[in-house]
């Protein structure tokens, strides 16, 4: 009888007060604390969506190891401009919810919005050619840098830098056509999904190369060269952040990295600051440097140890 009662009671619905908690919920989201955007926008763009077209579109740049693992010479065309269709209308809706945040489409009314997005999508896919010939660039920058690759398909498929690299070059050209909010919500996915945090901002040049990649951070007006190669836990940040007159911080201005041409940084280096490191320099592990390396340098701890990060460059 008092295992029958303990059941019953444990079977019981519990009273939650739920009306209490949700009235006073009510109160803060639409009253007290109110965060919505512009007051009423509801509407936000789905990272879970997000995610199913950033697999369509790498499905789309390289099918046979992000897309379907039978394709044949006469369906791999059908394939793609099917995928691409469906990834574009998809996109275009979560173009136009993230448009809504945008200062330049304030007050835009829905036929503006969407018509917006989808001018976006239209120059986003003709820019696919380009963009998927910059990602065989940098699949080649892997495969050369690294010895223990043993063929593209395994950088494609087992490189964790590899994908952050091929979602940060999808999320830069959406953030240059003005989706910027899409745009860092797949830099975000990307973190989340390999460790490695890239502004959509950053302007990264081609044959670049993340090596195991994880805690790798670059800024938003961060300017790296060609042939650029980074190791796991390389910072590429801020050094301070200017405040205006009201104490707001400034955005948009430069500062991060300048980071030339055929530079190696190697792991947990941490460079910060509008500083400029010199084409064809090495840059040494757990180093940190805030003021410009000249080119060709190398810098190591040894280097800095009894000197200033330029005057020990060698």
């Amino acid at each position: 009888m008092a295992d029958t009662d303990i059941h019953g009671a444990a079977a019981a619905q519990p009273d939650w007060n739920l009306d209490k908690v949700v009235q006073e919920l009510r109160q803060s989201r639409e009253v007290t604390h109110k965060i919505r955007h512009q007051g009423s926008i509801r509407e936000l763009p789905s990272k879970t969506a997000l995610v199913g077209i950033l697999h369509g579109l790498c499905a789309v740049l390289f099918p046979t190891h992000y897309g379907r693992d039978k394709l044949t010479d006469e369906s791999i065309d059908y394939y793609v401009g099917d995928t691409l269709n469906t990834t574009l209308g998809l996109l275009t809706e979560q173009i136009r919810r993230g448009l809504v945040f945008g200062e330049d489409m304030q007050g835009a009314g829905p036929r503006e919005l969407l018509e917006r997005a989808r001018a976006i999508s239209r120059e986003f896919a003709s820019q696919l050619p380009a963009l998927r010939a910059l990602l065989v660039s940098d699949l080649h920058a892997a495969y050369q840098g690294d010895p223990a690759a043993s063929s593209i398909s395994e950088i494609l498929l087992c490189y964790p830098g590899t994908v952050a690299v091929i979602y940060y070059r999808i999320a830069h050209a959406l953030f240059r056509l003005g989706a910027r909010l899409v745009a860092r919500l797949v830099s975000d996915i990307a973190h989340s999904d390999t460790g490695i945090d890239i502004h959509p901002g950053a302007q990264i040049g081609g044959s670049f190369f993340i090596d195991h990649g994880t805690g790798v951070v670059i800024g938003e007006t961060a300017i790296i060269g060609q042939r650029v190669r980074l190791y796991q836990a390389v910072t590429l940040g801020a050094r301070r952040f200017p405040a205006d007159e009201s104490g707001a911080l400034i955005k948009g201005i430069p500062r991060h990295p300048i980071v030339e041409d055929d530079v190696v940084i190697y792991a947990g280096a941490t460079i910060l600051g509008r500083i400029t490191i010199g084409h064809g320099s090495t840059i040494g592990g757990n180093v940190w440097i805030t003021q410009d390396v000249p080119p060709g340098s190398n810098v190591s701890q040894a280097s800095l140890r009894n000197s200033d990060p330029c005057r020990g460059a060698q």
